[in-house]
């Protein structure tokens, strides 16, 4: 007789389901998310009831959303963590307060006493932290403004399950729980808390350096999942989520040096549990309470993502963020929590929720679930129409900065950076030490205020809007560039400040190559994607570990730059012809020398120097206190901080800088002379 393995054989049903409709969505281009969660209802006990008992499926499910927590926080820092405390406490606190408020004043006005329309509004307040995160991880939006305003909003969220726990024996009248256990319990889980940071900090580097000298990869994957899933327990044996320890984990893990390892050994873990924790949830819905109510099981979805929606629009608009922003975090926070399902099922158990009511709000959240992907799609858009057709005044943050002085009026041919992330703080710097003039765009109010304070002329405002550009001077600009991590907002930025200023050189930084072609088509002049400038960096620097010459380094990056966007924006790859002229050229460089005070040089003229004779190269051009004189004289002098423009071979050059320094003559090789014969080599 065969041994019976239920749960592999429910594992074979779930796989073998979820390919087809998966590859279904795919074709429709549909998320992913909806797909599991259609398998789901299809294989689940209302259907096909192809699997009957889902328990074994929903602690697998469990281990999915652990490890999307514990990946999810590699992505971050504790230091990134404390800079989104207003965020945590100021927005999420907001959200879960008045979610619980409006949703009491609801439920009141049915009869229903006040601690059962407490208890509704606990099961309406939580979002789902697992579909909003994959989510904005799949459309590369955790790092956005309004990925990062989410995330706070969940994090706040995930904190409040314990408290809500403990509060639902007093609710229903029983004598589980008094202030004082009450009290203890919350203790107890701020202790586990700040142990478990600390023990992730002081004994798990220890141990996993002691892990890596081991210098194999199965233990060092076994350790990985061993600190995520085992935080994940703790919290939860604490009363904590197992999502809450298992972020606490990669968060601390973040500042790891081998974080970026860690990630690409446990995706394919993560994804896997993780698909299996979608399909579960779908598993949930019962389609004959679906077609049964349908009217009310739709008033209630309808009412869930209209109420959480505002709410969480309104305390997103308060703390500062504009109005496109605000609406498009309420969108995507628009649903039901997984964890709701928790505490409706013990609520259920203590009176606090009827049977249909149970039910019929089961059916909703999963329904908000299943369009919590096409919300979070769509949100952007919405959220721009909205801002646009209803403008109800400027944010506070946007209305404080604008109420400063503005410099816009005062500059011409200036530069508009917007973003001041790491790409933005770094050409501010240049561009202040240079000179040149410029204003910052930012959408976070507090990196506004910290910055301005400093003395960078910093102003909160949305570049998706015409008034805001019109504002800051767009007419007047020379160039903007775009380092923000918002693709919508940053394909509407380079269209309007086209239309507004048709002689305005526009680059844009984005991430992937498959942006550049639609950023091209909007109006931008250039178009920097990081996947292709990463990998012009590395060959550049595995060309120079072998010795190549810069100049040959700097041709083949050229060539490598022009046969990639060529590709972008043509239907063909060009032809890229290698001839004797572009050896010549290839074998050439041009450089340039700073004369400094102390150079021997100082007081002769070229022709004192003649340093074609002494190095074979050409002095081209001489930059004096900004201004350029092209091809000057054999009676030009030197002077100190002159920059001399040199050309000729890689060796030449190098002589010549030393000569100009130094006023000395290394030996030269007789192949120093450029020549465009057939048997010319680069240097």
């Amino acid at each position: 007789m065969p041994h019976e393995l239920p749960l592999f054989k429910d594992l074979l049903i779930l796989l073998l389901a979820s390919i087809p409709i998966a590859f279904l969505c795919h074709r429709l281009r549909l998320p992913a998310i909806v797909g599991f969660m259609v398998t789901g209802i299809m294989i689940g006990p209302s259907a096909f009831g192809l699997i009957k008992d889902a328990h074994a499926i929903e602690f697998l499910a469990e281990i999915g959303v652990a490890l999307l927590l514990f990946t999810i926080g590699l992505e971050f820092s504790l230091k990134s963590l404390m800079k989104m405390k207003r965020l945590v406490l100021g927005a999420g606190g907001g959200q879960v307060f008045f979610t619980v408020l409006v949703v009491m004043g609801f439920v009141k006005l049915t009869g229903r006493p006040t601690s059962q329309a407490m208890f509704y509004g606990f099961l309406l307040a939580l979002s789902s932290t697992a579909i909003v995160l994959k989510s904005y991880a799949d459309r590369l939006e955790i790092d956005t403004m309004h990925g990062r305003a989410g995330i706070g909003i969940l994090l706040f969220q995930d904190l409040c399950i314990v408290p809500m726990m403990l509060l639902i024996p007093i609710l229903s009248g029983q004598q589980g729980a008094t202030p004082a256990t009450i009290a203890l319990t919350l203790g107890k889980a701020a202790a586990v808390i700040v142990g478990i940071i600390f023990a992730a900090r002081t004994v798990v580097p220890f141990l996993l350096y002691r892990v890596v000298m081991l210098r194999s990869s199965e233990v060092f994957i076994i350790f990985v999942v061993l600190v995520s899933l085992g935080t994940a327990w703790v919290t939860s044996h604490f009363g904590l989520s197992m999502a809450l320890g298992a972020f606490l984990a990669g968060l601390v893990l973040s500042e790891s040096e081998y974080s970026h390892q860690i990630v690409s050994d446990i995706l394919p873990f993560r994804d896997v549990f993780n698909s299996i924790f979608f399909i579960s949830i779908g598993m949930l819905l019962s389609l004959t309470v679906l077609v049964q109510n349908l009217a009310t099981v739709m008033s209630w979805l309808a009412a869930i993502i209209l109420v959480k929606m505002l709410i969480v629009t309104v305390v997103v608009r308060l703390l500062g963020y504009s109005l496109r922003i605000s609406v498009t975090v309420g969108l995507g926070l628009a649903q039901v929590g997984e964890f709701s399902f928790i505490l409706a099922k013990l609520g259920f158990g203590q009176s606090l929720i009827e049977q249909i009511d149970y039910q019929i709000f089961l059916a909703a959240s999963i329904l908000s679930m299943i369009a919590t992907p096409f919300l979070i799609q769509i949100a952007p858009l919405i959220g721009q129409a909205i801002q646009s057709r209803f403008n109800l005044g400027r944010a506070p943050a946007e209305s404080e900065a604008d109420d400063q002085a503005s410099p816009a009026h005062k500059l011409n041919n200036h530069v508009i950076v917007v973003g001041y992330g790491m790409n933005g703080q770094n050409l501010s710097k240049v561009l202040h030490r240079i000179g040149i003039p410029y204003i910052v765009l930012e959408l976070n109010a507090e990196t506004v205020r910290s910055s301005q304070a400093n003395g960078v002329p910093i102003y909160f405002g949305d570049v998706g809007r015409q008034q805001v550009l019109q504002h800051f001077g767009i007419a007047q600009a020379a160039i903007m560039v775009l380092a923000i991590s918002d693709p919508l907002t940053t394909r509407r930025a380079v269209a309007l400040a086209r239309e507004l200023n048709p002689n305005l050189h526009i680059i844009v930084r984005t991430r992937y190559m498959s942006e550049v072609t639609g950023l091209f088509d909007l109006g931008a002049s250039e178009v920097i994607p990081e996947e292709f400038e990463t990998s012009v960096e590395i060959f550049s620097r595995v060309l120079k570990q072998y010795g190549i010459s810069r100049n040959v380094i700097e041709n083949e990056v050229l060539e490598i730059r022009k046969e990639g966007y060529e590709m972008l924006r043509s239907t063909s790859l060009p032809v890229v012809e290698s001839n004797r002229l572009s050896e010549a050229f290839a074998a050439a460089t041009a450089d340039t020398i700073y004369v400094q005070h102390d150079s021997p040089s100082i007081g002769k003229t070229l022709k004192d120097l003649d340093l074609r004779h002494h190095t074979g190269v050409t002095v081209t051009a001489i930059v004096r206190d900004g201004v350029m004189d092209i091809n000057p004289g054999p009676e030009f002098r030197i002077e100190p901080e002159d920059i001399l423009v040199l050309i000729g071979t890689t060796e030449c050059v190098e002589q010549a800088m030393d000569y100009v320094k130094n006023g000395q003559l290394t030996p030269r090789s007789k192949t120093g002379k450029l020549n465009l014969t057939s048997d010319s080599q680069p240097t």
